[in-house]
């Protein structure tokens, strides 16, 4: 793996606890999204408002949180925009699944190398090259809810060492036809019921050139989804309430093994995110419309340098500098007819940063890693975070003992929101960057040739979390520096594979975050997670079952009640080899149509939101 330590190493050597989920996986398992994906880690939940997806982590997943504590690379490029920091895990993640290799999660603090937002974990998604396609592939889908999917993808490896890959995707949703929601049961409301107004669609592009040390990578997508829970107070059942969201970026690379164990690699990347989110009220709620838009543009341009040489044998020196300047961050909020505007805020800011790491053995199987990162904000200042890991390597058992610290600076949108218009006294111009310190124990055992166990424990405290908040003398939302977290946990797994392609895990996690000053649990904070999996092969290479289950426990809403616990059951057939390049696979989620929901964020009136019940989904792919 390679997102531990910036650096290609065993994962029994990364200091950190690993998951890892291969292609392979993917497939058999019917994963759709990042989001499917990231739901079968131990200690990992998805929270789906009909609009994003957010992630929780060991026990944190606050409504209202844009996935901000966790960070997200492609192939070590990073997805966090400059406006939101927001995560991208779900329709709106700019690569098409079936593109992805593997995906490496790093659980806990890692802004020892990566700076802000590797604060709970660090997910590197490795993307398939040229020689992973050798020619063209073509996939279809569809789905419940009208939804309809397609790929086309060139790639291969030609005999002069240029290596290509091509790929175009869409996807299209109705979306549920009929939702309810019993805080709008009411006649004006038309009896609590939204029709036609869940829709999604997306359109990607995804291109992966590489050619001696240089490697040219670049994406875009654009994503429209409509709101049907009309959140913010907007005018209940329409489908004008919508968001746009859209991510590109190209990434040049330069990667080269010097003599005497040098590693040198350089990088040079811009992106380019923007968000436009259409709002429809009726303010005096007298049946006269009014639509509000609110609209963000971020741009950035960056680089890093970063060195790798071994020395005196036993010392394996990481050295690093980057720098990322967001020459636009601005944001803005209108009202389209009368025209009023209430924002228009422009910003740039910059950020650069040194880091450096050394592994080096102590004794034989005794590995200390040993890192810290110095970030300096033109906004706040600088922030210093090392990270400290003891790996004991045994014939069929590896030890970590872990000390980390980590750091989230504030978002252009949580400080600057409102700064340059009449929302001007819901900015906070003055927030502090939070702060995580986490220790850990890992001890993964390998039992024969095919079962492995791992257990791995944790305590963290997190300091001046920044919260969602309600202005009181504007009704807005704002963000302050305010609760201190205190958070511990344990999480189990084992894992078996066998050469007959039955493959299968099993984990669960017990966690417990609390506010330190009032000794609540956090909202939306599971205290047990279990989820099961299981690859079992029907007819030789050729015909698989994939079988996933998770149960959720009920975790507190903004109200104080609590949501009921919950099972999941997903089913996939996978088929392949009946012809030729061909490969046919349909997925049935929430087997057994279980009702559940999930808690909803301040912009709600729902205090929760009802997930989806029984869907389907089929898929074929073709390649030549």
């Amino acid at each position: 793996m390679y997102g531990a330590s910036k650096y290609e190493q065993k994962v029994t050597e990364a200091p950190s606890a690993v998951t890892l989920v291969t292609a392979d996986e993917i497939r058999k398992y019917g994963y759709r999204t990042l989001t499917d994906i990231l739901q079968s880690v131990p200690g990992f939940y998805v929270t789906y408002d009909r609009n994003y997806n957010y992630l929780g982590v060991r026990g944190f997943g606050r409504p209202g949180d844009f996935s901000t504590r966790v960070l997200l690379l492609v192939d070590g490029h990073r997805l966090n925009d400059s406006i939101f920091d927001q995560s991208p895990i779900g329709t709106d993640f700019p690569i098409d699944v079936d593109l992805i290799d593997r995906v490496e999660i790093i659980r806990g603090p890692g802004s020892s190398l990566y700076g802000t937002n590797a604060f709970f974990a660090v997910i590197n998604v490795i993307m398939k090259r040229g020689r992973d396609i050798k020619g063209v592939e073509v996939s279809t889908e569809i789905a419940s809810y009208d939804s309809y999917k397609g790929r086309l993808t060139y790639g291969n490896r030609f005999p002069n060492g240029l290596e290509f890959l091509l790929s175009g995707s869409f996807y299209d949703s109705a979306g549920q036809h009929r939702l309810f929601y019993k805080e709008f049961d009411t006649p004006a409301t038309n009896n609590g019921i939204v029709k036609n107004a869940d829709d999604d669609r997306y359109y990607g592009f995804f291109t992966n050139l590489s050619y001696a040390d240089f490697t040219v990578l670049g994406g875009l997508l654009s994503r429209e989804k409509g709101i049907p829970t009309a959140s913010f107070d907007t005018v209940f059942n329409t489908k004008r309430t919508r968001t746009t969201d859209e991510h590109s970026y190209i990434d040049l690379k330069y990667q080269h093994a010097f003599a005497q164990q040098l590693d040198v690699t350089a990088r040079l990347y811009y992106d380019r995110y923007y968000y436009r989110g259409n709002y429809l009220f009726d303010y005096l709620d007298d049946g006269v419309f009014t639509l509000n838009r609110d609209v963000s543009l971020g741009e950035r341009w960056g680089t890093e340098i970063k060195v790798t040489k071994r020395l005196l044998e036993k010392h394996l020196l990481t050295l690093g500098t980057e720098f990322r300047d967001n020459v636009r961050q601005d944001q803005k909020n209108y009202d389209t007819f009368p025209f009023f505007s209430y924002l228009n805020d422009h910003r740039s800011s910059q950020i650069w940063a040194i880091y450096l790491q050394d592994q080096f053995s102590l004794v034989d199987d005794l590995i200390f890693n040993v890192g810290a990162r110095y970030d300096y904000y033109d906004s706040f200042g600088g922030t210093f975070n090392p990270r400290l890991a003891l790996i004991y390597n045994l014939p069929k058992t590896t030890i970590k003992l872990i000390y980390a610290e980590a750091f989230r600076a504030p978002t252009a949108y949580e400080a600057y929101y409102g700064a340059g218009g009449l929302l001007g006294s819901d900015a906070n111009l003055h927030l502090k960057p939070e702060g995580i310190t986490m220790y850990e124990l890992v001890v993964e055992r390998y039992f024969g040739d095919h079962l492995r166990g791992a257990v791995s424990a944790y305590y963290y405290t997190l300091d001046d979390l920044i919260d969602q908040q309600i202005n009181p003398n504007t009704g807005n939302l704002i963000y302050k520096n305010s609760e201190q977290v205190e958070a511990k946990g344990i999480e189990l797994e084992i894992e078996g594979k066998w050469a007959s392609g039955l493959e299968g895990r099993i984990s669960y996690a017990l966690q417990e975050a609390d506010d330190q000053e009032t000794g609540e649990t956090l909202t939306n904070s599971p205290h047990h997670l279990v989820k099961f999996n299981l690859i079992c092969p029907l007819i030789g290479e050729k015909l698989f079952a994939g079988l996933e289950a998770r149960y959720t426990s009920g975790r507190r809403t903004l109200a104080g009640h609590t949501t009921d616990g919950f099972f999941v059951t997903n089913i996939t057939l996978f088929n392949q080899y009946l012809l030729k390049g061909l490969e046919v696979s349909g997925s049935v989620y929430n087997v057994f149509d279980e009702s559940y929901g999930d808690p909803g964020a301040s912009e709600h009136r729902q205090d929760v939101i009802a997930q989806d019940g029984r869907t389907f989904w089929v898929k074929l792919k073709y390649g030549f």
